[in-house]
């Protein structure tokens, strides 16, 4: 088991790319399921844990996977899938494997899907799933631990979801995709992530509109040609790097992005003192400044403040002027970075779904433990900003999930990082004593 090894303190300085959006690719390389093509193509897909095991997945089903001389192309073949069954030993290590459900239903009229299990930063049921292809017209048992759905044709419907599900939104405009008649679906999600989706859908022949922020209109079609898409900007990722250049006081410009998809981090991190030149609706430069100061933060659905960013944000207000809340309003618990934020020298009380800090002056390295995906990113940023001793930051595997070669990219900004396994680092003293390809420009 690897971990990361940072020495903070040192300002992020120079350009970084970002990777296509991990959570645009997951339900895309799904969708593939539904088009007749034996070449079905998406381009700027990230190289992460999460897409490997996508992979997997629709190979267990009887896809054809190949990688192409481009590094960010998949080629999937899913002409001949002859298995419906998505198996616990994959679902159980990525929740998004539940977005097969919908496809296999469209395309094969039979689905068997295991429940998810539990998740580190909250339940998130798939009951908004199950329901919506219900008034599709889908048979669906719950036992032994799986969904298992079938039908003789999906029909269109009107489906109210009781609160905006991304995932659940998704399954149901790939499901109805193939549905005789419309689907309306009303409070629907209005992430991003899932208009790339309809663009990749309708692409391919599918006839889907938003045709209000918050209602999808799917017009079933009785088939979908060929997927050839490209993945957009992960947002995420580069609200992450914005973190970085501000928890650092550095200067980074970061490019491959959509600036329209950041304004809610934009908007924050300036009100925090960062200074945001917007070069492009593709790039943009952000300088940290001296003094960071104190904003609260309140989670919400896009377009407000994303829950994949408050464990960083946090982690940037742990060195701040004064006193802030920072409030989680879409998960149930995701606070689990603060015990490992303070180990670092944080000042963070959680009452209730919210947190209270107080800047504090500096932060000193410590050896911390990753819980979550965006956890082990707050506790690499803390890292990077601790002046006194060296990070250590275990369980990075979540990292991998989500960052495609991160330390590669924190490294050709300056920064002193290195992912080592666990035998070099058993003694964070001693290690830094030692050099192990350990240093800026890796």
């Amino acid at each position: 088991m690897d971990k990361m090894i940072i020495e903070g303190g040192i300002p992020l300085i120079g350009e970084v790319q970002v990777s296509g959006s991990k959570n645009a690719a997951l339900p895309i390389i799904a969708s593939s399921i539904m088009f007749d093509d034996a070449g079905n193509e998406i381009f700027n897909v990230p190289d992460l844990e999460d897409i490997k095991t996508i992979k997997k997945l629709l190979i267990s089903l009887g896809a054809e996977i190949k990688e192409s001389g481009e590094t960010d192309k998949v080629i999937i073949n899913t002409s001949n899938i002859n298995n419906y069954e998505a198996p616990y030993d994959l679902v159980k290590t990525m929740r998004a494997s539940v977005l097969v459900l919908g496809p296999l239903l469209a395309k094969y009229k039979r689905a068997r899907v295991s429940l998810p299990g539990g998740c580190a930063i909250g339940a998130r049921p798939i009951d908004f799933h199950l329901n919506a292809l219900k008034l599709l017209g889908a048979n669906i048992v719950v036992d032994h631990g799986y969904v298992e759905a079938f039908t003789e044709q999906l029909r269109g419907a009107t489906i109210n979801f009781p609160i905006p599900s991304v995932t659940g939104t998704e399954n149901v405009v790939m499901a109805a995709s193939l549905a005789e008649g419309t689907t309306v679906i009303n409070n629907a999600a209005r992430e991003p992530e899932i208009d790339d989706l309809i663009l990749a859908l309708n692409t391919g022949g599918a006839d889907i509109k938003r045709i209000e922020p918050s209602v999808i209109v799917v017009n079933g079609v009785k088939k979908l040609n060929k997927l050839s898409h490209r993945v957009l900007p992960d947002r995420i990722e580069a609200g992450t790097f914005m973190v970085a250049s501000a928890i650092t006081r550095g200067d980074i410009t970061i490019k491959d992005i959509n600036i329209g998809h950041l304004k809610a981090v934009i908007d924050k991190l300036s009100e925090a003192g960062a200074k945001i030149v917007i070069n492009s609706q593709s790039s943009l430069r952000i300088k940290g400044s001296k003094v960071i100061k104190s904003v609260d933060v309140a989670t919400a659905p896009y377009p407000d403040f994303p829950t994949d960013m408050q464990a960083q944000m946090m982690a940037l207000m742990t060195i701040s002027s004064g006193l802030c809340v920072i409030s989680e309003n879409v998960f149930e618990n995701r606070f689990m970075h603060v015990a490992e934020l303070m180990r670092l020298g944080a000042n963070v009380k959680v009452r209730n779904n919210f947190a209270i800090v107080k800047g504090v002056k500096r932060l000193s390295g410590a050896e911390v433990m990753a819980t979550d995906l965006r956890a082990s990113a707050s506790l690499v940023l803390a890292g990077l900003a601790s002046f006194d001793g060296y990070t250590a930051v275990s369980r990075i595997y979540h990292l991998d999930r989500g960052y495609e070669k991160m330390e590669k990219k924190l490294a050709n900004l300056g920064a002193v990082i290195s992912r080592v396994s666990e035998a070099e680092s058993s003694n964070i003293n001693e290690f830094a004593e030692k050099d192990i390809n350990y240093g800026k420009g890796m």
